[in-house]
């Protein structure tokens, strides 16, 4: 997996970030849409983004509601319904902005496996000992696996990135 200590996650592509530090550099906490805000806009999407000079739209909520579905249910909703809203994004802003998901608990939810490249999530109770093929189902089809977004030279991963899903 690369990483990258450019910015080119706050104004491109998809990002799932879990570091408060970069959530907090391109987003206040007032224009971070609810999950509910993000999936009614699909297919109705606004001209002006609320965060990074109208480049970037921070999403929260992901987490919980994965957390309220077995993990079966958590498979087919991120499928059906996260994916098609995220290609829905891409589609309409041709690529040129960010999408960005804040999953406060990611660190220690998301999983890459170096050998693979595989990218995981655990479940949270009861399904705590559960994982879903969380890059498998967002991003499968894609060339590239995704960056880990690094803040500084030596730190811990502060998100994943990646360019552009199919």
């Amino acid at each position: 997996m690369r990483q990258t200590l450019d910015t080119v996650w706050q104004r491109r592509g998809t990002s799932w970030i879990w570091d408060e530090e970069a959530r907090n550099q391109v987003c206040k906490a007032r224009e971070v849409w609810s999950l509910r805000q993000f999936l009614r806009a699909v297919s109705h999407w606004p001209e002006d983004l609320p965060s990074n000079d109208n480049s970037t739209l921070v999403v929260a909520g992901l987490e919980g509601c994965l957390d309220l579905l077995t993990p079966e249910d958590a498979e087919l909703w991120l499928s059906d319904v996260i994916k098609d809203a995220i290609l829905s994004f891409q589609s309409h802003y041709e690529g040129e902005v960010a999408l960005i998901f804040w999953l406060p608990s990611g660190q220690g939810r998301i999983k890459v496996n170096p050998a693979t490249e595989a990218v995981t999530w655990r479940c949270a109770a009861p399904h705590g000992q559960e994982t879903l093929d969380f890059g498998r189902v967002l991003w499968g089809e894609a060339l590239d696996y995704p960056q880990e977004v690094l803040l500084r030279e030596g730190a811990k991963p502060a998100g994943l990135f990646h360019l552009r899903i199919t």
